[in-house]
């Protein structure tokens, strides 16, 4: 066995030496064998550990006696079976001969403090394996040593060395045998359930009693001890440890022992006192140990509530609150402690309110009920003060009481519509009050350098508030909507009268304006939100003059706000709350159109698009392009093209590539495309397209207006694309200016209208062959660009903002951009592309047909290619589709592979694009001569697709419905299932009456439906609307799989 003891302390020595790295592994694998093979190796981990010198002294280094617990530690967790006498005679044997001397007569470890921790871990799992049967006096031998055998008054009562052990040990049993969250991060043991179950019995019956009576007298001591004038300051400070270790291995028994034993006439009075005790950390152990004794699981709800008042918590725990408060408003600066002490008794008046709120549940007797009820309407001003608290993790410690109080408020509204009485008004009155103060910024925020965390810490702190005034709200509007209205209006006149007004309140008022929308929820919806008005015909809405109607309050909030000038507060978070508050509300400046002019000049000065703050300006650039795309229609031309000239200098391209980290650029060059600053830079280049559009009762005013904006990103196309044939890939510069361009006039395409179908007779052509050279220009960097991939989604991206707007006005320049799409696609493209096809086959229809035949050829060679690919990863393994009957002609093979991808349940994703290709098809070629569009004419269809919808389509896409890998509550799964019953309901609306009989007579019943199911599913295909459909479709595939 020496030998071995030697070989272990070597293997130790070399694996914690960063020098020997050559042996460092096989260090490693002869210790982990050794700790795999405990059940053997532990007799030399007990001498590796307990072995000492002659001179009494400990025989190994700390880090081998480490090892050799682990060691211990797998020899006995895991054991439920007895241990042979031998073993256990020489375990226990050897344990108690080490705390004789290293405990007794020792210094505990004093130079290896993570020793003793380990310790106590190692002993309590051999206290789990021996106590039922083999030791069972366990805590009688432990007891024995805590008391030295000879005491006299100048020497403590009790060795704390002991003491701190038998303190350790108990704590871990109570981890290892009640705690449940420690059980729950363990894989469950049925085994070990039970053997847990069974020593909590024994000591319950055996040694509780023994335990308790222990802890408290050994707690009690130290307690007097602290008091004495002639203790030392070693002898306080060890006393203070002893009494906070002790309340803490009280509160974690306090759970699973009898509650008769833990609250007593003795108990209660020493855990109050040690409530105020002067050192921080006793007081927080206290606060644990109470709040565990107040959610000790009783079964009578009598026995809980005697339990509660006999604590009579809710006056100790004012007291403490007010007495916390005071001292809190005195101290000049913050101190830590004390705060995570109150912090902990908002806590414990959390709990013993939860606790209170259970007993007024239904079924508890009624006499019950109502001391409970009185008990918790003592504590509600407390929790208010908590609430209040200055420091958010106090103030956040009451929410779930809050909740569930609340909660109980909108139970009783909603069962009973009489006034709420005065007592729950009066407090939810004050409530409110609280809530308005949290709401608001702390005044010493550094706005000019913010901490993120805080920011989010705040926000996260108001969505909550928001939840709660939410529930206010249900029980009585008139305590949300009034408090708000008023603080608000006063704010905002104090601001215009010229009374100092901090910017956090200015910042709240307009907060409130902004979230008001969603906090007065019986407010009304568009316009009736705002303006007090008689109900209008919804034709006559546009041209009805709303200025003579009074406002509602939140218009009332809004007119002000826009009156108040906040825009231009020196805060720079309060201008930005004001605009977030005006763009968010366009319906009221359909209400008060005075109003617009003001915000746009407010939108585009210094005080937003111009500001010389960063974050702040590209903010402004998405409110903007908000504002401007809901009130377009009251802006007039002459306006909107001196608006769109006012903000020409902010829509230059520029480019700063991302220091490189690597050798491949390509990184680089994905990270540059996807520039923040230039993603926000898009808003203005749509709201640009906006703005020229409006123009539009002028051709040529519009079409010189649009060139302005659109001929220096030309240039930029032009001089960028000779950079990038001289220099290539070498200079990445070039290739984002041009990706950015091409985005820019896409998004500036944007801004304007779709292009109509079908044309009216008085429509007024768009500059059309302006939108043919952007086309061109595109395509002319595209073919000259088409290997780098960011280029064609930008080229993708543009074409499908030009098609939606010049329709099929640029139809003859697809075969060449399908062309340079396809020369160098990739797998991750085919999600995008298959939705950009989709778009063409919506947007051009009938004109689809010019180029079907050219598009077909390559569009399946390259589809049909991606899915035999070999799979190289797991982000390809959606692309690993099998290829069926190929080549079958053009249109047949592209299609065969949009099926492949929509029947391919690994990858939902692509399934939907897929899915959604078909419905796209089948709305545009599928039309029956026999069922007429809207205006009542029939849709032109591709002849012969409706044999393919039922020889293929549907025969395909129906029995994924019931694929056993289809997971109806997987989200994905559960889009593609509805994408399948838009697809078979589009096609029961386009071919009518011949679909109709088609699923009732032929598909159905050849799938086993019987012809009751069939005819009702048939008939909802043809009756119900979408949303109706959707659900009813959902109903059958989970009963038809059931």
């Amino acid at each position: 066995m020496e030998q071995e003891l030697t070989q272990i302390v070597q293997a130790i020595t070399i694996a914690s030496d960063p020098a020997q790295a050559a042996l460092h592994q096989q260090a490693l694998d002869y210790l982990g064998t050794i700790q795999q093979n405990a059940g053997t190796t532990w007799r030399i981990a007990l001498r590796l550990f307990i072995d000492v010198n002659p001179e009494g002294t400990r025989k190994y280094q700390p880090e081998a006696r480490f090892f050799a617990l682990r060691v211990l530690d797998e020899f006995f967790d895991n054991r439920f079976e007895l241990l042979d006498e031998d073993s256990f005679r020489t375990i226990q044997q050897g344990i108690l001969n080490y705390i004789q001397s290293e405990y007794v007569f020792g210094q505990a470890e004093a130079n290896s403090t993570f020793l003793r921790n380990k310790f106590s871990h190692t002993l309590t799992l051999f206290f789990l394996c021996t106590y039922i049967s083999q030791w069972p006096t366990f805590f009688a031998d432990l007891f024995t040593l805590i008391r030295p055998a000879q005491s006299s008054s100048n020497q403590p009562a009790f060795n704390h060395h002991i003491v701190l052990l038998f303190f350790h040990i108990v704590l871990e049993i109570s981890g290892e045998v009640a705690d449940q969250l420690l059980k729950s991060a363990r894989t469950f043991d049925e085994t070990r359930h039970q053997r847990d179950g069974r020593v909590r019995d024994a000591v319950r019956e055996r040694d509780a009693a023994g335990i308790n009576e222990a802890v408290l007298t050994i707690v009690a001591d130290a307690t007097e001890l602290i008091k004495r004038n002639d203790t030392s300051d070693r002898e306080k400070a060890s006393a203070v440890e002893t009494v906070d270790l002790g309340i803490r291995t009280f509160g974690s028994y306090v759970g699973w022992i009898d509650i008769n034993l833990t609250v007593t006439p003795t108990t209660v009075p020493l855990l109050f006192n040690l409530l105020a005790d002067p050192a921080v950390p006793i007081r927080l152990a206290t606060v644990t140990a109470m709040s565990k004794i107040v959610t000790k699981g009783l079964k009578e709800p009598t026995d809980k509530l005697q339990l509660l008042k006999v604590l009579s918590l809710g006056q100790v725990i004012e007291a403490l609150e007010a007495r916390t408060r005071a001292e809190q408003a005195a101290r000049s600066d913050t101190d830590e402690d004390e705060e995570l002490y109150r912090e902990a008794l908002g806590k414990l008046l959390n709990v013993l309110g939860l606790e209170l709120s259970k007993l007024l549940e239904d079924g508890v007797q009624p006499d019950v009920r109502t001391e409970a009820s009185g008990l918790l309407g003592q504590i509600l001003p407390i929790m208010l003060q908590f609430m209040a608290d200055e420091y958010d993790d106090t103030c956040t410690t009451i929410f779930p009481l809050l909740q569930s109080i609340l909660a109980s408020y909108k139970r009783a509204r909603k069962a009973s519509a009489d006034r709420l009485d005065e007592t729950k008004r009066s407090f939810l009155t004050s409530l409110m009050q609280v809530m308005l103060r949290k709401l608001k910024w702390d005044e010493e925020t550094d706005l000019e350098d913010p901490d993120e965390d805080d920011i989010s810490e705040f926000d996260s702190l108001r969505k909550e508030l928001r939840t709660f005034i939410d529930s206010v709200q249900v029980v009585d509007e008139s305590l949300v909507v009034e408090p708000i209205y008023t603080l608000v209006m006063s704010t905002i006149n104090a601001h215009q009268t010229g009374v100092p007004v901090k910017w956090n309140d200015s910042e709240l008022a307009a907060y409130l304006i902004y979230a008001f929308g969603e906090i007065n929820k019986g407010g009304g919806k568009g316009r009736a939100a705002f303006c007090q008005a008689p109900a209008v015909d919804k034709g006559q809405r546009k041209v009805a003059d709303y200025s003579i109607y009074p406002l509602t309050p939140h218009g009332e909030m809004l007119f002000a706000l826009i009156q108040s000038n906040l825009s231009s507060h020196p805060d720079r978070r309060v201008a930005l709350q004001f605009f977030e508050a005006v763009s968010r509300y366009p319906d009221f400046f359909k209400v008060r159109k005075e109003c617009i002019l003001p915000i746009l000049e407010a939108m585009i000065d210094s005080r937003g698009l111009h500001s010389t703050e960063t974050n702040h300006r590209l903010r402004l650039f998405y409110l903007f392009h908000r504002f401007i795309k809901e009130v377009k229609h009251d802006i007039p031309a002459e306006v909107a093209a001196n608006i769109a000239d006012s903000i020409r200098d902010l829509l230059c391209i520029e480019v700063q590539l991302p220091e490189a980290e690597a050798e491949d650029s390509s990184d680089v060059l994905a990270e540059a495309v996807r520039d923040p600053t230039f993603d926000s830079q898009l808003y203005l280049y749509e709201t640009v397209g906006t703005l020229c559009s409006l123009t539009w009762k002028t051709p040529d005013q519009l079409a010189s207006l649009l060139l302005s904006f659109v001929k220096p990103l030309m240039s930029e196309l032009s001089d960028n694309l000779q950079a990038y044939g001289a220099k290539g890939n070498q200079d990445l510069v070039p290739i984002v200016r041009v990706h950015h361009a091409i985005m820019a006039l896409g998004t500036v395409t944007k801004g304007f209208p779709d292009y109509p179908n079908p044309v009216p007779a008085d429509y007024i052509p768009l500059p059309i062959d302006q939108f043919r050279e952007i086309s061109q220009a595109i395509l002319v960097c595209l073919e000259a660009m088409n290997t780098l991939k960011d280029v064609r989604d930008a080229s993708r991206f543009a074409f499908a903002r030009i098609l939606a707007t010049t329709g099929p006005n640029i139809t003859h320049l697809i075969p060449q951009l399908m062309s340079d799409l396809l020369s160098h696609f990739e797998p991750s493209e085919l999600v995008d592309f298959l939705n950009f096809l989709g778009l063409l086959i919506h947007k051009l229809q009938n004109d689809m047909y010019s180029v079907l035949d050219e598009l077909f050829g390559p569009l399946s060679t390259h589809i049909t290619g991606l899915l035999a690919q070999p799979v190289s990863g797991t982000d390809e393994q959606r692309l690993q589709l099998e290829t069926k009957k190929r080549n079958r002609g053009g249109f047949d093979s592209l299609m065969g592979s949009m099926l492949q991808i929509a029947c391919d349940t690994s990858d939902p994703s692509c399934q939907r694009a897929a899915l959604l290709f078909l419905i796209r098809s089948v709305t545009v070629w599928g039309q029956s001569s026999a069922v007429t569009n809207g205006s009542g004419t029939a849709e032109k269809s591709l002849p012969g697709f409706e044999q393919y919808l039922y020889d293929r389509i549907i025969p395909a896409v129906f029995p994924i419905l019931f694929r056993p890998e289809v997971n109806l509550k997987d989200p994905g799964h559960s889009q593609v299932i509805n994408e399948i019953g838009v697809l078979l309901q589009t096609i029961s609306k386009a071919r009518g009456p011949e679909a109709e009989a088609f699923f009732a007579n032929v598909f159905l019943p050849a799938q086993g439906w019987p012809p009751q199911t069939a005819a009702e599913l048939t008939t909802n295909l043809r009756d119900l609307d979408a949303r109706a459909f959707r659900k009813y479709f959902a109903d059958v595939v989970r009963a038809a799989r059931s």
